[in-house]
């Protein structure tokens, strides 16, 4: 019989009330101020909110959009004990596990409010029947699974293709992080890891069948890309390619005229010599490397467009001032 006070470490972070009975924990153990209940007939370690980050995240993402990708990915994790064996999360739950960037689903200041976890369900299997859980009935000819993390999970392509409701730029900017392709270079980080999906594995999914959003996809396919680094940098080019500019090339490294290495640009108009700067939340932690590397930038002759959140908020702004650095 295990002691009070200790736990099992065979059950890990997130397990069942009947799996730790099995295991000799005592009822009085399970209701001890270190656990908590997610759901009914499950428990948590404290700590486990600390460990449940994605492993695919491809940068800092911070502030409420961090909180509520954490929120979802301990909800998944926290009913994982109980969810059916058949059962798999999918819709937003999916993306978050996938370490995906999603709009905030929660207005500032309302951070009390729960966020679904969402759980797909093949054929007429029974939907599950509990608060804070969404079943959905799916079909296998359009909702591929496979396993991330030890959980049944939809794949990057089917997640994205189910998300057709999400407003057009936030749909590419998934598309945009599932289809990143990690390619060398001087100011490319990380790059032995794989891309998550294909564009071309994208297509597949939206045209696999009969989808809710379906014109939104297409169009959005038609706008995702292999090389943006961030949902901001997303937005951006789609606001600058809907206001009739050129697409710029995305992250691309620039030489002055001696062949010395100035840094990596955002979004760039090489012949023009005009880059367009991301500032945010994203970046924050490498604020000093971007101002040294946007004043060589500057000192080789080229015009640099700084993009705050406010300025995207403005973006006929934000389009006069490329439109005018193009010339």
């Amino acid at each position: 019989m295990t002691r009070i006070g200790e736990l099992p470490p065979s059950l890990g972070q997130h397990f069942s009330v009947s799996t730790a009975r099995e295991e000799g924990v005592l009822r009085s153990r399970l209701r001890a101020s270190d656990l908590e209940s997610p759901f009914r007939g499950t428990r948590r370690r404290a700590s486990a909110l600390e460990t449940t980050d994605a492993a695919t995240d491809i940068g800092p993402m911070t502030g409420p959009h961090r909180a509520e990708q954490l929120q979802r990915r301990a909800g998944a994790h926290g009913y994982a004990p109980r969810m059916h064996p058949e059962h798999f999360f999918a819709l937003e739950t999916a993306a978050a596990l996938w370490g995906a960037p999603l709009p905030l689903f929660r207005r500032l200041g309302e951070d009390d409010e729960e966020l679904p976890v969402h759980v797909g369900v093949f054929g007429t299997g029974s939907l599950p029947r509990l608060a804070g859980v969404t079943g959905h009935r799916m079909r296998p000819a359009t909702t591929a699974v496979c396993t991330l993390e030890g959980l049944r999970v939809t794949t990057p392509a089917s997640t994205w293709a189910s998300l057709g409701t999400l407003p057009l730029h936030d749909l590419v900017a998934l598309g945009d992080y599932f289809c990143r392709v990690w390619r060398p270079g001087y100011g490319r980080p990380r790059t032995d890891r794989q891309p998550l999906t294909t564009p071309a594995r994208l297509r597949a999914a939206t045209a696999s069948g009969r989808r809710v959003g379906v014109r939104r996809l297409r169009e959005a396919l038609a706008l995702v890309r292999t090389d943006s680094w961030s949902p901001r940098e997303s937005k951006v080019r789609c606001i600058l390619v809907e206001a009739g500019l050129a697409e710029p090339e995305l992250n691309i490294d620039v030489f002055d005229d001696d062949g010395r290495f100035l840094g990596c640009a955002d979004m760039a108009y090489p012949r023009r010599k005009v880059a367009v700067e991301y500032h945010g939340i994203w970046h924050s932690s490498t604020y000093a490397r971007d101002v040294e590397r946007i004043a060589r930038l500057r000192a080789a002759g080229w015009t640099v467009i700084e993009v705050t959140a406010d300025l995207v908020r403005r973006p006929a702004d934000l389009v006069s001032r490329v439109r005018q650095a193009l010339g």
